[in-house]
């Protein structure tokens, strides 16, 4: 790499190094081009509207023109709610302040009559008292609004459980409400927030705070309360990210979960306006009568009470562009739950967008830099195609919401600057060593003088690791009959479909070592469970070799069966390029590669296939794993157990291997105290295994010959002279 070239790279990555601080900080511009984006989402693929059990009781310019302006006098609020009531309304919700005492009641109007009795006004009406009487007993939620003045708090009608800590602090905060009439208030099932999108200076409402907070009380809002309410629920569940206080990840309520941002804010997807939506509040107030298609909608129905008339300026505008009644939005959020239909931009993905910028932009100057801006641009039209793509199936199949924009916007803006810098400096110079010895050169020499590169470095680091190695059993025998070309044969036949597994399960392959495998995980990479991932790659060779033997892959017929044994162990090893600086690998050294060697070996005194140190065990919850012995190693003062590989968590869970694990704990114990009562388990033992993993009565039966040497009466007396035979790795003590 010539001086030039990295400097360009520098240069390069300081550039996405800006652009990943500048998607990180996420101001203004950006958030709403990723909010265009996603609106325009909305209105390639809306939701679709389906006829769902919720209906707005609409207070529009008809109903307006038949009872006169708004507001209306409480008593007539009063008939709606019985009337919806009576047609079996499951919840009827307001979209309506109440927070004023009616000004048309008539015990109000007489009140400001100068000289009149105060008696007498104990015989008119209130409004009020009627209103509150009427929602008494019935499904009914009040709203509140949001004010800067006072401290009121609205009283709240549901409990609230939580996973973990409370939430309190990650809803919108409020700092007071708009003051309902505490009848009103006594009264009411249900009250919520009529808020949908405070604090938002956008007048597209895209997301509805669920919940807002004081600080140590969450408050619901209108719909959320309506679906309680309708559903008979009396507490809220809310469940928050692990280890991250103050965030809600889903909410439950009733029989549904509704998943939220960290703020506990819905996603809303909504799907175009429609009449279908909509009852008009003078078909329910009829004085004739309300008709049977009115009662069949309303029924079982949740309803909520708004207005659509535009004189009373409660109108939004939604993601798709359209300009609705608020109180519409609030049914959405119902139908959203309802239908299921939900969507959702994980508090991850801004770091995957993040991840995006710095991946194409390395990519882009790296090519911009060593190959040229031209392959560069292909590539990253190629990869803007994919990002779109991406997104929007992201969106249309699973309801995530990813920003393509952040991503193809600075990979363009890292093209243009590497591209711009590679002509102004790097190929100047290119250009200039050309002038300078094409006359003197080779064009192949001249490439390596443009493109020179350092060497590798040889060193490694100390990582964690766990290593297998596999080895053929009776290779020796095997390959005595073969000649060398059918044992090279063998050998790749065999090699090649063993080490599939290990990079399967994202392991690496160190080496191979004439008929054996050296493989390790978590490195050169972090690899999450590496000591399980290396156990199913262990498996996956049992059943491979099953296979290649019952189908003769090897041409060997039925009388020979080729057999393995692998040895894991988990421990600490230093892993790096290793060599010397014209020749070098990358592989481990160190205590836990010398004993998962020692651990293949003992397969052979074990007779079973596969086993692991204890180090790895304790790394497998729910393995059918099964003592095997302890292994000595020199210059260590405690031994390592071993543990046979029955089978995977499947197995491990199964009646059966938990009956033969009781079996074989009882063996061990027998065994370790030389007690006769082993013969009697171990055969108990060989009954069980045979209905489970192939190679277990094997291993009891190699358990039980060795036992002979100690359970037998006489070679106890004698002292057990015949235990100085019995290997390290075995039950045996």
């Amino acid at each position: 790499m010539t001086r030039a070239q990295q400097l360009g790279v520098i240069i390069g990555l300081v550039i996405v190094a800006a652009l990943m601080a500048l998607r990180a900080s996420d101001p203004q511009p950006l958030r709403q081009a990723r909010e265009l984006t996603f609106d325009e989402y909305q209105r390639l693929a809306p939701r679709r509207f389906e006829s769902l059990p919720v209906k707005v009781i609409d207070i529009d310019e008809a109903s307006l023109l038949e009872f006169g302006q708004w507001p209306w006098p409480r008593d007539r609020i009063a008939k709606l709610v019985d009337r919806l009531s009576d047609m079996g309304a499951s919840a009827i919700a307001f979209d309506v302040l109440f927070a004023e005492p009616d000004r048309l009641s008539p015990r109000t109007v007489v009140r400001d009559v100068a000289g009149i009795d105060p008696a007498l006004l104990a015989h008119l009406p209130d409004n009020d008292e009627i209103f509150a009487r009427s929602i008494a007993g019935k499904p009914v939620v009040l709203g509140f609004g949001l004010s800067n003045e006072g401290d009121f708090r609205p009283a709240v009608k549901a409990g609230f459980a939580f996973t973990g800590e409370s939430p309190a602090g990650a809803p919108p905060r409020m700092n007071g409400a708009t003051p309902l009439r505490p009848e009103f208030e006594a009264n009411a099932i249900g009250i919520g927030h009529i808020s949908l999108n405070p604090g938002n200076p956008s007048a597209v409402v895209r997301t509805v705070p669920l919940f807002l907070s004081d600080g140590e009380q969450l408050y619901p809002n209108l719909a959320l309360e309506a679906l309680r309410v309708a559903q008979g629920a009396s507490t809220y569940v809310l469940a928050g990210a692990t280890n991250v206080p103050n965030t809600i990840t889903l909410v439950k309520i009733g029989e549904f979960v509704v998943p939220v941002t960290s703020a506990g804010e819905l996603w809303l997807y909504v799907t175009p306006d429609t009449a279908e939506r909509y009852i008009s509040a003078r078909k329910v107030l009829a004085n004739e009568g309300v008709s049977a298609e009115t009662r069949a909608a309303i029924e079982g129905s949740i309803v909520f009470v708004g207005t659509s008339a535009a004189g009373l300026q409660d109108i939004r505008t939604t993601a798709l562009g359209q300009n609705v009644p608020g109180v519409s939005l609030h049914a959405q959020t119902v139908e959203q739950i309802l239908s299921g239909r939900f969507l959702s931009r994980p508090d991850w993905a801004s770091g995957v967008e993040i991840l995006a910028i710095a991946a194409m932009g390395i990519l882009l100057v790296m090519l911009t830099t060593f190959v040229s801006p031209a392959v560069a641009l292909v590539c990253g039209l190629l990869i803007t195609v994919m990002a779109l793509v991406a997104s929007w199936l992201a969106f249309f199949y699973a309801g995530l919401l990813f920003d393509p924009l952040a991503p193809i916007v600075s990979g363009s803006i890292t093209h243009f600057a590497a591209t711009s810098f590679r002509f102004l400096v790097i190929d100047r110079e290119r250009r200039e060593v050309r002038r300078a010895f094409g006359h003197y050169l080779s064009p192949s020499l001249l490439y390596r003088i443009e493109h020179t590169r350092d060497a590798l470095r040889l060193g490694g680091d100390d990582r964690e690791i766990t290593v297998m190695f596999v080895d053929v059993r009776n290779f020796t025998e095997i390959s005595e009959r073969l000649t060398p070309r059918e044992v090279v044969l063998f050998l790749n036949t065999l090699l090649d479909a063993l080490s599939r597994h290990v990079i399967a399960n994202e392991g690496t392959l160190d080496k191979f070592i004439g008929d054996s495998i050296m493989a390790f995980w978590n490195a050169p990479v972090d690899v999450a469970d590496h000591a399980n991932k290396a156990v199913k790659a262990a498996l996956g060779m049992r059943d491979t070799l099953v296979k290649l033997n019952e189908n003769d892959a090897f041409g060997f017929g039925s009388e020979q069966k080729v057999g393995i044994g692998i040895g894991i162990h988990t421990g600490l090893a230093c892993v790096g390029n290793m060599g010397a600086e014209a020749r070098f690998n990358y592989s481990a050294v160190g205590d836990a590669v010398n004993i998962a060697a020692r651990i293949e070996s003992s397969c052979k005194e074990v007779s079973f296939d596969i086993l692991v140190s204890d180090s790895s065990a304790n790394m497998l919850p729910g393995y059918a794993l099964l003592e095997a012995g302890a292994l000595a190693l020199k210059g260590k003062s405690t031994r390592t157990r071993l543990f046979a590989v029955a089978g995977d968590e499947r197995l491990g869970a199964s009646a059966e291997f938990a009956e033969l694990k009781a079996i074989h704990a009882q063996l061990v114990e027998a065994l370790r105290s030389r007690s006769a009562s082993s013969r009697k388990l171990i055969r108990v033992a060989k009954l069980q295994a045979a209905r489970l993993a192939s190679g277990l009565p094997e291993f009891y039966r190699r358990i039980s010959r060795r036992s002979e040497h100690f359970i037998d009466d006489t070679a106890v007396k004698n002292g057990g002279g015949a235990l100085e035979k019995v290997p390290q790795s075995s039950l045996v003590p």
